[in-house]
């Protein structure tokens, strides 16, 4: 049997975004915030919720009219990072130099990020 991943997946990454970038939301804050990018039912976003909840990456407490009210447990560096790890591990056998010449090779950065990329700090 395969293990189950903590990673959030594309849809689950897409609530941990709407609740890092609030804080804090109901099922249906959710739903509507998502509805204006796609269709999607409600009972899918309360389900992944509790997926979320489940592997530990959002909490929850009753609000004041008895409906959940959901958190961010883990903080958007953390899940990226680990996002980023596993991706790097998988896909270039742990090597981000792989990953960056992949990048470079494919054209996927441009020679204004490369430049802005020079500059930064060590």
């Amino acid at each position: 049997m395969r293990k189950r991943s903590l990673l959030p997946t594309e849809q689950e990454l897409e609530i941990m975004k709407i609740l890092w970038t609030r804080g804090e939301a109901t099922v249906r804050d959710v739903y509507e915030e998502l509805r204006l990018h796609r269709t999607i039912a409600y009972t899918t976003v309360m389900t992944m919720l509790g997926i979320l909840e489940g592997k530990e990456h959002v909490g929850k407490v009753t609000g004041e009219d008895r409906a959940f009210i959901y958190h961010p447990v883990r903080p958007k560096e953390e899940v990226i990072r680990n996002m980023v790890t596993d991706f790097v591990s998988r896909a270039f056998n742990g090597s981000a130099k792989d990953l960056v010449e992949h990048l470079l090779h494919t054209g996927e950065v441009s020679r204004e990020e490369l430049l802005e990329l020079s500059r930064l700090p060590n």
